[in-house]
């Protein structure tokens, strides 16, 4: 029973690796700590009921038995006997928790916290599949089996997680089955008692036949190839390829992609954005409202000591209609009712999607879209952005200041007002906030007179180049050095709102585009902006108030309840909304200094009228190009300079030279022929010849004596060319001699020889080849290819006979040679 119940207990570790690709779905390790408790609980009441020798059904039985006495462990009721025995009390708790865990999948996204309901579920599905692993690697002896629960579990991961799983998980699971694989593989081979090799050497049980070797290696190379796959080829990954970077942010300019809004730090992703010397395009919208407000693409409203955080969302599917507020518009809010497209581009990847405030209907959005009512914002805990292009319409809704004056306090336990009013205690903003409210007598005054506050003549100006931050610090910061970008005013106003006693959050998204694409406006990261929403009671709701310089912002709006403070006197607001002076055109701000930080910051060179020049591109193709065609090359230079090494300037003929004599005369002097040299440039020509041959596509027989391989070129190839078949003789008769004869030939030339025969064959050939001779000689590639082959070969050679070695010293070997033979 011993091998049983290390399979059972290998199977419970397998298991637990198993499960590791939920690490990317939980922000914390509780999940793994507490289903370690219950797979062990499962795993020992296994090796009990086996030690008892209970048949299959009853350590079905006894594994049921230990699930839930760990799960009554680590999830109590508070009902249980003796802290650890399950009542009618505590299964009722875990129907409540499993009830609870259908609305936080709902409410919660990835990374989740520790919800109770939610680690419930997990910890039981990861029990359950520890049973069937057991029974089918123990049971029944059918470990192959136990890939399909164990894939059940990284099922989960991949259904609910926004990019690709992480790649390290799954190994780690992979390494997990595996393991249970070559356990059970060496429990089978041990019931057959003790191993010899052909040569009668007494082999280890973990000593792994060829076959069984061969497998492991086919396995590991599986695991890296199912790694490695997804990530070479485009577009079978989430995240690796992205313009706009990961979940959390990190502020260098890409927004990040998630699968939970709330954890998507918007303003990193702002600033980042904001900051990037290029510019690319986000969004496209096409809308009948002439003069829209601003698209809003998130909230962030959590107002912590270290700053204004995004909250997690939840709400209903947006498929269909969505709440309609034309039905309760009250007295002095103007409604009216548009249409919008929009499409997201490559660029943006985000699990929320741009619409305008209150949509009520919305089109080709899948059930995986939520619209939360209370942020006004559509988010998936599955689907990002990316790509994708929908309808909706809205209502936009237009306020009357003395609506807004006349609009009551909202009640102290009201759920926003508790909610959108919680701040930490900064005396500074107390105190600047006591002053600058004195006196006013409604919430709008008193918004008005912080919203004016905001303003070139109290010395604030616009600029990229500041700290980022939102905590009680750096707003008392901002207030004091009263410089900063549409993140320091939209967070400031709204804490000096909230300080004031009224509801007020962050929104963030997209102003007015001035770039066109026939009637779309294109929105790029350029338009990425945030604003202040306060609420108002008697139904109004949540109103925009945009604090940030309105020349310092493309396509910022104003309105009549909040208008642009720093427009000269003699330029009114309308009755409706409009776009502020100089809104399209950033560059001509209050402040000449503010105005040469925003150009330094958006890419533009001190005193220019556009864009720094950038280098010219050209050079680097240039340079790119001519790197490619001396890679081509190298093939064709590769055969031309063998062909000139072979080409040796060595006579092979007796000559006569000419030596000056002694009495002013002159003699000739006789230089014989070296035999080796002779020889070696017999084989030179032979090998040309064969390399030739091979260029041209004729055939290469190696068996063939030098002298029938010359005949029969002579016959086939070159029976139309007496000088060429003459030179394929002489060649053939040279290389023979060079082999098998005492003295070479000599007194003959071959390198004419050698000339005539490749012109016959060349003029024989057609284009094509004569094209793939010169530029990539099939000579030069078989010679690389057999090249590596025999290195592969080597290594093939050395790595097998280091591994031996390694054999020869391997513990389990040692140690099993130190057994006394039974």
């Amino acid at each position: 029973m011993t091998p049983h119940r290390n399979i059972g207990f290998v199977a419970a570790a397998a298991t637990l690796l198993a499960a590791a690709p939920l690490s990317a779905i939980f922000e914390r390790w509780t999940w793994l700590i507490q289903a370690a408790i219950v797979v062990a609980l499962v795993a020992g009441a296994a090796a009990l009921s086996r030690l008892a020798r209970a048949p299959l059904w009853g350590q079905v039985l006894a594994m049921l038995g230990g699930l839930t006495l760990g799960l009554t462990w680590v999830f109590p009721s508070g009902a249980e006997l003796f802290a650890v025995l399950p009542t009618p009390g505590t299964f009722d708790h875990f129907g409540e928790l499993v009830g609870s865990s259908l609305q936080d999948m709902r409410s919660y996204g990835v990374k989740v916290p520790d919800v109770d309901s939610l680690l419930f579920l997990a910890v039981l599905g990861i029990g359950a599949v520890a049973v069937v692993v057991d029974v089918l690697a123990v049971g029944l002896r059918r470990p192959a089996l136990t890939g399909l629960p164990m894939l059940a579990i990284y099922s989960v991961p991949v259904a609910v997680y926004l990019d690709s799983v992480p790649a390290t998980p799954f190994v780690v699971g992979a390494a997990g089955y595996l393991w249970l694989l070559v356990t059970d593989n060496v429990d089978r081979v041990r019931r057959f008692g003790r191993r010899f090799t052909g040569e009668g050497r007494d082999v280890d049980v973990w000593e792994a036949s060829p076959l069984a070797a061969a497998g492991r290696r086919l396995a590991v190379v599986g695991v890296a190839v199912a790694v490695a796959l997804p990530l070479a080829i485009p577009g079978m990954t989430g995240g690796l390829m992205n313009n706009v970077g990961n979940g959390s942010g990190d502020g260098t300019g890409r927004p990040g992609a998630g699968g939970n809004p709330g954890r998507i730090d918007l303003f990193a992703a702002l600033s980042g954005q904001l900051n990037q010397s290029e510019e690319f395009d986000l969004v496209k919208v096409e809308t009948n409202e002439r003069t829209p407000f601003y698209l809003r693409l998130g909230v962030v409203d959590n107002l912590q000591p270290s700053g204004f955080q995004a909250r997690v969302p939840s709400g209903r599917p947006v498929a269909g209609d969505l709440p309609d507020p034309d039905e309760r518009a009250p007295a002095g809010v103007e409604q009216q009712r548009y249409r919008a497209t929009v499409e997201v581009t490559k660029n943006l990847n985000m699990p929320l999607v741009p619409v305008y405030s209150q949509p009520v209907r919305t089109e080709d959005l899948s059930g995986n879209w939520l619209y939360d009512r209370n942020q006004q914002i559509v988010f998936s805990n599955r689907e990002s952005a990316r790509g994708k292009r929908y309808s909706f319409d809205y209502v936009r809704s237009t306020f009357r200041p003395a609506a807004l004056r006349a609009a009551p306090s909202l009640p102290p336990d009201s759920p926003v007002m508790r909610q959108q009013t919680d701040r930490p205690t900064v005396p500074a903003v107390e105190e600047l906030v006591g002053e600058l409210v004195e006196g006013k007598s409604n919430e709008y005054d008193k918004v008005r007179a912080i919203y004016d506050y905001f303003s070139v003549d109290n010395g604030f100006s616009y600029a990229l180049s500041t700290r980022d931050g939102t905590s009680g610090e750096d707003i008392t910061d901002f207030l004091a050095t009263k410089v900063g970008y549409c993140q320091q005013y939209a967070a400031a106003m709204a804490w000096l709102v909230r300080a004031a006693g009224i509801p007020a959050r962050v929104a963030v998204g997209f102003t007015n585009g001035s770039k066109t694409d026939g009637d779309a406006y294109v929105l790029t990261n350029r338009n990425l902006h945030a604003w202040t929403e306060v609420f108002f009671g008697d139904g109004i709701g949540w109103v925009p108030f945009d604090a940030t310089p309105a020349a310092a912002v493309p396509g910022s709006v104003r309105s009549a309840w909040a208008p642009d403070v720093d427009a000269p006197e003699e330029v009114a607001p309308s009755a409706g909304t409009t776009a502020a002076p100089g809104a399209v055109d950033p560059s001509t701000g209050p402040d000449e200094a503010d105005r040469l930080d925003k150009d330094i910051d958006q890419g533009l060179a001190p005193g220019s009228d556009g864009p720094a020049e950038k280098s010219p591109v050209w050079p680097w193709w240039l340079a790119g190009a001519l790197a490619l065609l001396a890679l081509l090359a190298v093939p064709a230079l590769r055969r031309s300079a063998l062909r000139r090494r072979r080409v040796r300037a060595v006579p092979t003929a007796a000559t006569a030279l000419p030596v000056p004599g002694q009495r002013g005369g002159s003699r000739e002097v006789v230089i014989g022929v070296d035999a080796e040299s002779a020889r070696a440039d017999a084989h030179a020509a032979w090998d040309e010849l064969l390399d030739t041959l091979v260029d041209f596509h004729v055939r290469v027989d190696r068996t063939e004596t030098p002298r029938a391989t010359a005949e029969r070129l002579a016959r086939e190839s070159l029976v139309e060319n007496d000088a060429a078949a003459t030179g394929v003789r002489l060649l053939g008769r040279a290389e023979e001699r060079a082999r098998y004869a005492r003295d070479p030939l000599t007194g003959t030339e071959l390198q004419p020889a050698l000339r005539s025969v490749r012109g016959a064959l060349s003029a024989g050939a057609d284009r094509r080849t004569r094209l793939r001779a010169a530029l990539l000689p099939p000579s030069v590639v078989l010679r690389w290819r057999t090249a590596l082959a025999e290195r592969s070969a080597q290594v093939v050679t050395t790595s097998g006979a280091a591994r031996q070695r390694m054999l020869r010293w391997s513990p389990r070997r040692l140690l099993a040679a130190g057994r006394p033979a039974r």
